[in-house]
């Protein structure tokens, strides 16, 4: 993430070289928190540009998530159609007008699949994604990706992940004082699953008790932090060596050892008090 030092650029790059923005699981994992008739259809893909860099960027929001062009992008609630070629800096857009009065908009599409006016239900494959730069229908994209942001029925732009979960923020949740002590607890893991939560499509519950479905979404996570393996839910050397380059950005010096240890957790600490994720 930007204020972790690196932008939303390099990540783009960076995760399509490490080649880690393949087509994988579209459409898997209905979340269980999401509000009737919706799901997030891209838990499967590393999250290359959260809310807060667009917003530091000068946008007005969105979430971009790192897949190869061509990706089959289902809609994330049933409505109706609109396609909006060359929508400027977005590129070609589908915009899908929901029952509810939301609207969904997917941004830089290689391809329309469906024409205006189409109704499609939770699950229908409106478009393909895109984003190579330069290429037809990219907009001002640096690499291939999916742009996606909702709008209310007020006409203002909102986090789709927020949507999702059935509102921003945690419920207030204090600051761990793990960044302090360098003792992770319930608090920390409360804070690191409100972070999954809002960005990596942790659906579970915020009981600061880390189980297989945390871990999960902390391997996906870390994917833009040099973790390549599988996403099991098991944590090993090479997850918490992620973890450990996540913490580099947040004061961190020791090495990238996969064993935590006090200072490790301090920085991971540090990065999880950011008021983002109360």
């Amino acid at each position: 993430m930007a204020s972790d030092g690196i932008s939303r650029r390099t990540l783009l790059r960076g995760t399509v070289a490490a080649g880690v923005v393949t087509a994988a699981g579209v459409g898997a994992g209905i979340a269980q928190a999401a509000p009737p008739g919706f799901y997030h259809p891209f838990t499967g893909y590393p999250i290359t540009g959260t809310w807060q860099d667009h917003l530091n960027d000068g946008s007005l929001g969105g979430i971009d998530f790192g897949m190869g062009v061509g990706t089959r992008l289902p809609a994330c609630g049933g409505g109706v159609v609109t396609n909006i070629p060359n929508n400027g800096t977005g590129g070609h857009t589908v915009t899908i007008q929901h029952d509810n009065g939301y609207r969904t908009q997917y941004m830089h599409l290689s391809q329309f699949l469906l024409g205006n006016g189409t109704r499609v239900g939770m699950g229908d494959v409106v478009g393909l994604s895109g984003g190579a730069v330069g290429a037809p229908g990219s907009g001002s994209s640096t690499g291939p990706h999916l742009h996606w942001h909702m709008i209310n029925p007020s006409g203002t732009r909102i986090n789709p992940l927020d949507f999702m979960a059935g509102g921003g923020g945690g419920g207030g949740l204090p600051k761990t004082t793990t960044e302090q002590d360098g003792v992770p607890g319930p608090i920390m893991w409360k804070r690191a699953q409100n972070w999954l939560r809002i960005e990596q499509g942790y659906t579970g519950p915020i009981d600061g008790v880390p189980g297989v479905n945390t871990y999960a979404a902390l391997q996906r996570g870390v994917r833009g932090y040099g973790y390549t393996g599988p996403i099991d839910g098991v944590m090993g050397p090479n997850s918490w060596a992620g973890v450990q380059r996540l913490a580099s950005h947040w004061g961190y010096t020791g090495p990238i050892d996969g064993a935590m240890g006090p200072n490790s957790w301090r920085g991971f600490a540090r990065f999880l008090n950011q008021d983002k994720y109360n």
